[in-house]
């Protein structure tokens, strides 16, 4: 019986990782070419570090070009705040161990505390000029007149990296966010018709609860890519408003579709008919093939529904012991109608030749929860326990504790904000731990019997191909990361 669980689960967990697609193929081989091409490039410039070039591409890879050049950039600028601060901390405070790794934590608290009001991929920038502070200013420890040369070959490899990671992501069948928007949001209006679906007949809570969280994630995602298309091509600049209105009329369906299903199913006449009616409807479009090559048909419905529902209706009507319960739930319907009309038109929109026209009426940005409480305590929680770790290394006298140091300052400001750390962060340790074996039979065993830019890529490419296909699939991405 053990055995059989275990071997569903592990069937369960390797379904995705065992049929990658043709984009997953095109994202894993453009990866590992564009690593090994900044890692040539560092060799022939002679570069303190050429594996971080190397490494910089494996951590700002994405599928998406505009993803790669949004990370690349923040990337950037949070190597060069890290490496400002790094030189300006060490340069007043390198001659105090303690006083530097204490100012060193208060650095990373601070970061983390910005990293955690931000969203991708902005807040990797803000972490990662907390932590590029400590990998530059600890080394610097005792040599203080060293740590600008540090900072600038830092920065010297992680530019290599972002530049040789960027150009073959736009120059090698690029996948570019400006036509995946389209797909993807496709994919959110079949969701929300099957969420309303499912609302508007009583549906099962857990599934339509796990398709409410799902539809809020992929609006995020909508959001974020609205950004990376303009940084691919400005030319996008016209699209990008419609995107964001129809993002909010998305968001605005989705709430009234779930304040409808908050009701008990309508007993009196006026509410019946609507009701059936955009239960009919958004049930053929979850399931009609082709639904939304022509919309015209759908936002002609919605147009009439939202009409309908807005009819007050005759006092003599059945409207059981609650009227004004009755015209609230007839107002909530008309607007999710007409807010599904709205979303149809923004994706025809974006189908549409971009055009100059007026932006039409302005729609406020998506509201961003900052949550300033839970962004200080992430702060207390990175500075205290680099602060302590930093404190074993000093009290001991352990010269290896020291990398241990700027892990725990990598791992407590990167991972702060996420929904589950602790999870996030042992998916980077299994990553770690799984490459172990790995790092050791090709940089101790084969290497040194075969040395060589040649025998080293005959002996990682077979290891990093298939580590760069599970990067691709966004469930092991972390401890695939990792692992690279």
């Amino acid at each position: 019986m053990i055995a059989a669980r275990l071997k569903g689960y592990f069937e369960t967990s390797l379904a995705d990782l065992t049929q990658p697609t043709r984009s997953d193929w095109i994202f894993a081989l453009r990866t590992v070419s564009a690593g090994l091409i900044a890692l040539l490039a560092a060799y022939a410039l002679k570069l303190d570090h050429p594996q971080w070039a190397m490494m910089t591409v494996f951590i700002v890879a994405q599928p998406v070009a505009g993803m790669v050049l949004a990370k690349g950039f923040y990337r950037l600028l949070g190597t060069l705040v890290g490496g400002v601060a790094a030189i300006g901390i060490t340069t007043v405070f390198g001659t105090n161990p303690w006083v530097l790794v204490t100012v060193l934590a208060v650095w990373i608290g601070i970061c983390t505390f910005v990293s955690s009001l931000l969203r991708n991929p902005e807040a990797y920038g803000a972490a990662l000029a907390g932590y590029t502070a400590m990998i530059i200013g600890l080394p610097a420890f005792g040599q203080p007149h060293l740590v600008v040369d540090l900072a600038v070959a830092r920065c010297a490899e992680i530019v290599l990296g972002i530049v040789c990671a960027g150009l073959t992501s736009r120059l090698i069948l690029p996948k570019l966010a400006s036509d995946a928007i389209v797909s993807r949001l496709k994919r959110c209006i079949l969701d929300l018709a099957t969420y309303a679906g499912g609302a508007f007949s009583g549906g099962d809570p857990a599934t339509l609860s796990t398709l409410h969280r799902k539809l809020i994630t992929d609006a995020q995602t909508l959001g974020e890519m609205r950004a990376y298309a303009r940084l691919e091509a400005p030319s996008f600049a016209p699209r990008a408003h419609p995107v964001r209105r129809t993002i909010g009329q998305l968001l605005s369906a989705l709430s009234a579709a779930r304040a409808l299903h908050s009701h008990a199913a309508p007993k009196n006449a006026a509410l019946i008919p609507v009701r059936s009616e955009l239960q009919s409807l958004v049930s053929e479009l979850a399931t009609k093939p082709g639904a939304l090559d022509d919309t015209a048909l759908w936002v002609a419905r919605l147009d009439a529904i939202a009409g309908n529902a807005r009819q007050m209706p005759d006092a003599s009507t059945d409207q059981g012991d609650d009227r004004v319960g009755t015209i609230t739930r007839l107002t909530i319907a008309a607007d999710f109608a007409d807010a599904l009309k709205q979303v149809l038109r923004g994706l025809d929109a974006l189908r549409a030749p971009a055009t100059r026209s007026a932006r039409g009426s302005r729609q406020p940005a998506l509201v961003v929860h900052r949550d300033y409480a839970g962004a200080s305590r992430n702060a207390v929680r990175a500075a205290l326990a680099t602060l302590l770790v930093a404190a074993f290394w000093l009290t001991t006298k352990w010269s290896e504790a020291a990398g241990t140091v700027i892990l725990v300052a990598v791992v407590s400001s990167l991972f702060a904000a996420r929904p589950d750390p602790v999870q996030v962060a042992w998916g980077f340790f299994k990553g770690t731990l799984l490459a172990l074996p790995f790092a050791f039979l090709v940089g101790q065993i084969a290497l040194p019997a075969l040395p060589g830019f040649g025998w080293f890529m005959l002996f990682v490419v077979p290891i990093l191909v298939p580590t760069a296909l599970v990067m691709a699939n966004p469930r092991y991405v972390g401890v695939a990361t990792a692992f690279a």
